[in-house]
């Protein structure tokens, strides 16, 4: 998966089990319904909740009964801790390093770069206003 994809899927599949309750064990919803909410291959879904659960978001059992469920009510999830929890991509790239001998060149990586620096912070704050409850207030 695409640094670009990982924040999104992961924000779904915290949304998903947000709307349907999933906060324990006997409420935990397998990789196949999340993956097919997304749309996904299952086994993409499962690396996802293996980071999301070394972060402390979520917990997982594995096994024809198993599943994953929510560890903290998606009030208290922030959407900035998803995104590094599966370290996705909320920069803009990276400036490419200019020609040698040209006065643009030479001051335009450092420029853009500060500029991307400014926008992923910006970023970042927002996303850390915004909950995983707030992506499915509406549903």
């Amino acid at each position: 998966m695409s640094d670009s994809q990982r924040f999104p899927v992961a924000a779904h599949t915290l949304a998903y089990l947000a709307h349907k309750g999933a906060y324990s064990r006997e409420q935990a919803v397998s990789s196949s319904v999340l993956a097919a909410s997304i749309p996904t291959n299952p086994v993409v879904i499962r690396r996802m909740t293996t980071q999301l659960a070394k972060a402390g978001l979520v917990d997982t059992c594995s096994g024809v009964s198993g599943g994953t469920w929510l560890l903290k009510p998606a009030e208290t999830i922030p959407l900035d801790q998803v995104l590094h929890a599966v370290h996705g991509c909320a920069h803009l790239g990276s400036a490419p390093p200019g020609a040698d001998g040209c006065p643009v060149g030479q001051a335009i990586p450092k420029a853009v770069s500060g500029a991307m620096k400014a926008a992923n912070a910006a970023a970042t704050e927002t996303l850390s206003k915004i909950t995983v409850a707030d992506l499915i207030r509406n549903i």
